[in-house]
């Protein structure tokens, strides 16, 4: 399925890819083009966040499917942090691929007769490229020796850099939830994006994110933090170039 999600997803952005170079016709759509695939940047970083802080939040490892494949994976990651760096690259980012492959199939039937049309496809194209790497850029920032071009997007912030990233692996695990590039963290921190999610959650069901992942006491001072992020205890080493 993996295998298969990666090869469907490469093959299909390859013709999204393609029909929008045949279908920009001026300099006004080709640099409409290039700022939607940066915006697509953004947008996948807040996708990112929004993912994790779920995985990380809600609900418990015991649930029906979604326990064992998606809650139970994202908090054995705290426990263990260097498992993703185990994983090959098929493993790392076949699932992102597989899931990706709905939207990709949209963009590559998107017609392209009007700008509308090349500027949606582009926007599908954009996230569906970085949704694809988000997984690969997260297992970077965990690496203890990556490669030296890797390192230089990371002190770029191109990528997800480890000792951004370092913020979010001190318990209790609830800032700095975005492993695209991160450009979205301390924004979504400061307005206390996430934890006014949970309020809601909590107001609303009287279910508290967490709790049975961390008990009662701790999850209710989450909901409570203060709105300056505060760093992490241990800065990530640099790696050697």
């Amino acid at each position: 399925m993996e295998v298969g999600g990666i090869i469907g997803l490469f093959t299909l952005l390859g013709f999204v890819a393609w029909r929008l170079v045949r279908g920009v016709s001026t300099v006004g759509q080709a640099l409409g083009v290039l700022a939607l695939v940066t915006v697509g940047y953004f947008v996948t970083d807040f996708i990112s966040g929004f993912v994790h802080w779920a995985g990380d939040s809600l609900g418990s490892e015991t649930m029906p499917v979604l326990g064992a494949h998606f809650v139970k994976p994202f908090r054995f990651h705290h426990v263990d942090q260097k498992d993703i760096t185990r994983h090959d690259f098929i493993e790392t980012n076949g699932n992102n691929c597989f899931i990706s492959i709905g939207p990709a199939v949209g963009g590559a039937l998107i017609p392209l007769d009007e700008a509308v049309g090349v500027f949606a496809a582009t926007a599908i194209f954009s996230v569906t490229l970085w949704v694809l790497f988000t997984n690969q850029f997260h297992k970077w920032s965990h690496l203890d020796r990556p490669p030296r071009w890797v390192i230089v997007l990371q002190r770029l912030n191109l990528v997800l850099p480890p000792d951004h990233h370092a913020v979010h692996h001190t318990a209790p695990y609830a800032k700095y939830y975005c492993i695209t590039v991160g450009w979205l963290n301390e924004p979504l921190y400061r307005v206390r994006f996430f934890q006014a999610l949970e309020w809601i959650i909590t107001s609303t069901t009287g279910l508290v994110p967490r709790e049975d992942d961390i008990g009662a006491r701790a999850a209710r001072a989450i909901l409570e933090e203060p709105s300056a992020p505060r760093r992490a205890e241990h800065r990530a080493p640099e790696p050697e170039v």
